[in-house]
C-alpha cells in the first residue's frame, strides 16, 4: 500500500541525548537503546471514518520518537497498518451503502493527506491487512503447531492458557481485562470457548461477509493477529517500540505480544510498549463510536496545519485532554510569534535553546517545556534582545526536524 510523502529533515548541529521512553509494560520511563537502525510500529487505523484529533495525537507522539532518534543518528526503521477489512469497516459500509473496499481506499487517502498536512514522516512500510492475509494465515498455521491454539466452529483462538506471559503488558487483573475484552471487540460470552478471555486469530467465512481463500479454509484474520504478522515481517521480533493510543494496552498490545512470544519464542515481542493519551470532546473520549468528533480536515482547512501541530506539542502525549476551541486560538498566535521571531536578523544565540528543547524531548517526549522554551526565545528575540544573525535560522531548523513545525 502506498505511503505518503516526506518532507526534508534538517540536520542539526551538537550533540543528540539518548531517549528515554514510557515503558507501559515496566511502569517507568526507560532509556530507548536502538542499534543502528531504530525498529517501530506503530498500529495504523480502521479506515470507517475520517482522521479525528484522538488519531493525530497518536501518530503525532510517535513522529517525535522518530525524530528524536534520527536526531542521534539512528536509521528508522516505521511500520504501520491499516486494518482494511474488520467488523466496524464493514458495518459503517452497509449503513451508508457505500462498497467497503471503496470506503476504505477513501478514508486511507484522506488519512494520508491529513499526516502530510501535519508532517507527520511517513512509514516506511504501509501494509493494508487485505494485502497479507496469506501471510497472516501461515502465522496462524503457524502457532497452531506449536498447540497454542484450538478451532470453535470454523474459527481459530488463541488459548489464553498457553501464553505465560499473558497481562505482562497491562497489568491488569482478570476482572479489569474482561471488561476491556467485552468493550474492545472481543467475545468472553461465545459459548464453548475453552477460557472467556481466548481471544479470534482466524474467522471463519460468514454469509455476505469479505473472505479469502487459505490453508485455514476460507475466512479472514482476526484483528490483533494481523499487527503481530505484519510487525514480524517487517522488523523481527524484538523491535524497539511497538505504539498506539492507550485504548490499544488490552486487549490488542496485550494479545499480540502473546503471539509474537509463541510464533519466535523471544520476550519481550517489543522492547517497548509505549502509549499516547486519548483526546476528549464535551469531557468524553473522543471516538467514531461516540461520533463527538473533531476532524483534522476540517481543521486544516480552515488553520494553518502547523498551528493543528502545535495544539498536539502543547499536550504531553501521555497525557489524556480535551479539545476546545481556544487551543487552536493560542497555537495560532504562537506560530505567529515563531514565524515573526525567526524572520528577524537576528536574535539570541540560540545553541542553549537547541541543547534545551533536545533535554527535554528527550525526557519522555515533554514537548509542552519544549515549547515554553522557544516562546521564551522568541519572546527575547522579538523584545530586541541578542545579536547573532544565525540564530534565526537555527531556531527555524530545530523546531521543523525536532518538532515537525514549518516556521
Amino acid at each position: 500500500m502506498r505511503s505518503w510523502s516526506a518532507q526534508n529533515v534538517p540536520k542539526l548541529p551538537g550533540e543528540s541525548i539518548p531517549l528515554r521512553l514510557y515503558d507501559t509494560s515496566a511502569k517507568q520511563v526507560r532509556q530507548t537503546d536502538p542499534g543502528p537502525t531504530a525498529r517501530m510500529y506503530v498500529c495504523g487505523i480502521t479506515p470507517y471514518d475520517a482522521t479525528h484529533l484522538g488519531h493525530a495525537n497518536t501518530y503525532h507522539a510517535f513522529d517525535l520518537v522518530g525524530r528524536l532518534w534520527r536526531d542521534a543518528g539512528h536509521e528508522v526503521h516505521y511500520t504501520q497498518n491499516a486494518t482494511d477489512v474488520d467488523d466496524p469497516l464493514l458495518e459503517r459500509a452497509a449503513q451508508t451503502g457505500v462498497g467497503w473496499q471503496d470506503l476504505a481506499e477513501r478514508e486511507i487517502e484522506l488519512f494520508r493527506g491529513d499526516m502530510e498536512a501535519l508532517r507527520i514522516l511517513p512509514p516506511r512500510e504501509y501494509v493494508g491487512v487485505t494485502e497479507v492475509v496469506g501471510g497472516v494465515a501461515e502465522l496462524i498455521a503457524k502457532l497452531s503447531a506449536k498447540g497454542v491454539t484450538y478451532s470453535l466452529d470454523g474459527d481459530v483462538y488463541f488459548s489464553v492458557a498457553d501464553a505465560p506471559k499473558f497481562g505482562q503488558v497491562s497489568g491488569y487483573d482478570e476482572t479489569e481485562m474482561l471488561a476491556l475484552f467485552a468493550e474492545r471487540g472481543g467475545d468472553p460470552d461465545r459459548a464453548d470457548k475453552r477460557h472467556p478471555l481466548d481471544w479470534l486469530l482466524w474467522r471463519a467465512e460468514r454469509p455476505g461477509e469479505p473472505a479469502w481463500e487459505s490453508r485455514l479454509g476460507k475466512g479472514r484474520p482476526g484483528w490483533h493477529i494481523e499487527c503481530t504478522a505484519i510487525a514480524l515481517d517487517n522488523l523481527g521480533a524484538g523491535y524497539d517500540v511497538a505504539g498506539g493510543g492507550s485504548d490499544l494496552i488490552f486487549p490488542h498490545h496485550e494479545c499480540g505480544a502473546s503471539e509474537g512470544h509463541a510464533a519466535t519464542g523471544e520476550w519481550p515481542f517489543a522492547k517497548f510498549y509505549t502509549h499516547a493519551g486519548m483526546v476528549g470532546l464535551d469531557g468524553e473520549k473522543m471516538s467514531k463510536s461516540k461520533g463527538n468528533l473533531v476532524f483534522v480536515s476540517k481543521l486544516r482547512r480552515e488553520h494553518d496545519p502547523m498551528a493543528v501541530r502545535l495544539v498536539l506539542l502543547a499536550h504531553h502525549y501521555r497525557a489524556d485532554w480535551a479539545y476546545v476551541p481556544a487551543l487552536i486560538a493560542d497555537a495560532e498566535r504562537r506560530l505567529a510569534r515563531w514565524r515573526s521571531a525567526v524572520r528577524l536578523a537576528s536574535g539570541p544565540d540560540a545553541g542553549e535553546l537547541l541543547a534545551r528543547v533536545r533535554e527535554r524531548l528527550a525526557d519522555d517526549l515533554d514537548s509542552p517545556a519544549a515549547l515554553a522554551a522557544i516562546d521564551a526565545w522568541a519572546e527575547a528575540a522579538l523584545t530586541g534582545g541578542g545579536s547573532d544573525p544565525d540564530a534565526p535560522a537555527l531556531v527555524k531548523d530545530l523546531a521543523d526536524a525536532l518538532l515537525g513545525v514549518a516556521l
